[in-house]
């Protein structure tokens, strides 16, 4: 009888995926809709020390990479908990998320705009971009 029960559990659970992976599609595809092509994106050659200054950056890489090195001020949320931290993470202000080049932060900027936190960007080229071209670099 338990294994009747559970076989039913698991078809009615797997019946709400599709409706639940639909409701997401259609979220991302509204989302695209609006984004502009530059939406989400700063390079380092717009970070002044004005927007430095104003800017809150968190290093999305690993824990070891972020001891070794990382822009000036910087928190740690590593790209994947992004998602589960957003509360973390103000709503308001400009946000700026980086790894080593930009791709990993990406995908968390994508994950917190998606969410809700549009004022998260991603530095383009991330932190090698940043000790390469940055406008402002914090002595």
């Amino acid at each position: 009888m338990t294994t009747i029960l559970r076989a039913i559990a698991v078809a009615i659970a797997c019946l709400g995926a599709p409706v639940w992976a639909s409701d997401l599609a259609d979220e991302i595809t509204g989302y695209m809709d609006f984004a502009t092509y530059d939406s989400g994106i700063i390079v380092p050659e717009q970070l002044t020390q004005d927007v430095f200054d104003a800017a809150l950056f968190i290093d999305t890489r690993d824990a070891d990479q972020f001891e070794a090195a990382t822009i000036p001020g910087a928190t740690h949320i590593e790209w994947r908990e992004v998602p589960g931290r957003l509360d973390e993470i103000p709503d308001s202000g400009m946000v700026i998320l980086f790894c080593n080049t930009g791709s990993l932060s990406a995908q968390a900027v994508f994950a917190a705009r998606l969410m809700g936190h549009e004022n998260v960007l991603v530095l383009q080229t991330g932190l090698q971009g940043w000790q390469q071209n940055a406008a402002y670099k914090p002595e």
